[in-house]
């Protein structure tokens, strides 16, 4: 078969996480052509299961990865700046246990977790009285003290999808519901057979480099793909959440210690609710059905219980969601003594290289694609000068306190719209969600109402620009709409999504979004 120029890249992705869209942004922008191949959606898999905190890990402290812990702090205030819609600042609260860690053990871990990173945003710790503070009143009365430090939340699914949005602007073709079946060399170059899980529509396209970011599927890629057989880098640890009606009245989030030297956190959620996680529990190779069991259920139920005043049980729960980390396998006899950073390895024949990304955190996904693209100019040359740090995400061009101002604008121009439905736009699109209502000038403009403030607008947008296809994509990854929406509304968006598939199918090709450029402006922060 001969190659050409529009079946041929420079670098084939596959994987639609977090690291995969990350590498596909950053290699775009620097002049590389690139194709990304993910055989669902994106963020179908672990990138959307987090814990939704930028954060550089504070247990980590006590296994002595100092490293990672650095670069994981160094790269809160990054993210902070160039996606201040998506990541915003949030306090945790540390309660301390006399029957656990040392007060003076908790207070020098915190000392160094202030000063690892180079805070210049973020709040530094503070002793906190629990008689005093209003952070005591939602937790038993034995807890009497403890701390107060800074983290960060991010919406983890839409930091994917801004990624992807971001490489698509740059000239990437995303190709979503593609999965990669067969890799081969010839010509001394990857020969990629794809086929879209939808249509059945197989392809086959040309890469010198290909990056294999598969997260959990990174070890199958290589066996089936790559015709390689059985292998085993990584090992698959679940991590299950749960979301139950919030339990305190303020937006600041819990750090809790257990018996067994696990750390639970509890996060304000969506306004109404309250997120509780996470576990570590080996999974297996069955990446056929990730779900929480009861036992982990119990767990969190229990863990959390032991500091609040109210019982939290399995019954509260009104969501609840995990996925498998694909951690590197180093040996450690249990899940949580096992590595969260990331381990890359390269192999070159020819004129062809391949990149394996074996764990990662969510975190340091920009540092880990920056190292990425190392590898790929020492093969291909150099064509641009690192730049993701100081590039606003799509949307995310304004100022870390701004989005009062584009609420503002949006208040201004649509009275109709409540309060709430605004504050979600904003917080999902930033400036984009001036961009998605520019057109709407009364209600009606709006379209359907499919309820709990989407509309058709909305939905349109996110089948165009953000390779939505499913009510599942829309409600749970795009927005997190699902955890409330009456099933009678799911299935109506469902209805209106199947009989608008022509729109879908033509958008899940690898075509680029069809928001015009000049209606997002880049900024450096």
């Amino acid at each position: 078969m001969t190659t050409d120029a529009s079946n041929t890249y420079d670098l084939l992705v596959i994987g639609g996480g977090i690291n995969g869209a990350g590498v596909a942004r950053d290699a775009a922008g620097r002049g590389f052509s690139v194709c990304l191949c993910e055989a669902n959606d994106l963020a179908a898999g672990t990138s959307s299961a987090s814990s939704k905190l930028i954060h550089g890990g504070l247990r980590y402290l006590e296994h002595y990865e100092f490293g990672l812990v650095r670069k994981a702090l160094q790269e809160r205030e990054v993210l902070l700046g160039i996606a201040p819609h998506i990541i915003r600042p949030m306090r945790f609260i540390l309660p301390h246990s006399n029957k656990l860690r040392s007060w003076w053990l908790l207070r020098a871990g915190l000392f160094l977790y202030d000063h690892l990173g180079h805070r210049k945003i973020l709040r530094g710790t503070r002793d906190v009285n629990f008689s005093r503070d209003p952070a005591g009143a939602s937790l038993k009365p034995e807890f009497q003290k403890g701390f107060e430090y800074s983290d960060c939340w991010v919406d983890d699914a839409r930091l994917v999808v801004l990624n992807a949005v971001d490489a698509a602007r740059n000239g990437a073709e995303i190709k979503v519901r593609t999965k990669v079946e067969k890799v081969t060399r010839q010509n001394g170059i990857w020969q990629v057979t794809t086929k879209n899980t939808d249509s059945g529509k197989v392809e086959k396209v040309f890469a010198n480099v290909v990056v294999n970011a598969a997260g959990p599927w990174v070890d199958n890629i290589l066996g089936s793909a790559f015709n390689r057989g059985p292998v085993q880098n990584v090992r698959h640890v679940r991590g299950s959440h749960i979301v139950v009606p919030k339990l305190f009245d303020h937006d600041k989030a819990y750090i809790f210690q257990n018996p067994d030297g696990r750390i639970i956190f509890a996060i304000p959620y969506e306004e109404d609710f309250t997120l509780i996680g996470t576990t570590d529990v080996d999974h297996g190779d069955d990446l056929g059905a990730i779900e929480i069991n009861q036992e982990e259920a119990e767990y969190l139920c229990n863990c959390a219980s032991n500091y609040f005043e109210y019982d939290v049980n399995t019954e509260d729960i009104v969501w609840s969601y995990s996925g498998v980390r694909p951690l590197y396998d180093d040996g450690a006899d249990a899940a949580q003594e096992a590595t969260r950073d990331y381990v890359i390895e390269t192999e070159t024949e020819e004129q062809s290289l391949l990149i394996n990304i074996f764990g990662g955190k969510i975190t340091t996904y920009r540092r880990l694609s920056e190292t990425i693209l190392e590898h790929v100019e020492m093969f291909l040359g150099k064509r641009g000068n690192s730049w993701t740090a100081h590039s606003a995400l799509p949307g995310g061009d304004f100022e870390l306190d701004g989005a009062s101002e584009i609420e503002n604008r949006l208040h201004s121009r649509l009275p109709f719209l409540d309060d709430r439905t605004i504050v979600r736009l904003v917080r999902l699109y930033g400036t984009r969600a001036l961009d998605i209502l520019k057109d709407v000038a009364v209600i009606d403009d709006l379209g359907i109402d499919f309820g709990n403030g989407l509309y058709q607008v909305e939905v349109e947008y996110l089948v165009q620009n953000e390779w939505a296809c499913t009510a599942e994509d829309i409600l749970f990854r795009r927005t997190k709409l699902g955890i409330t929406m009456p099933q009678v509304k799911v299935k109506n968006l469902e209805r209106y999504l199947q009989e608008s598939a022509n729109v879908c199918t033509a958008n899940t090709t690898g075509t680029k979004p069809l928001l015009s450029d000049q209606a997002e402006v880049r900024r450096s922060v």
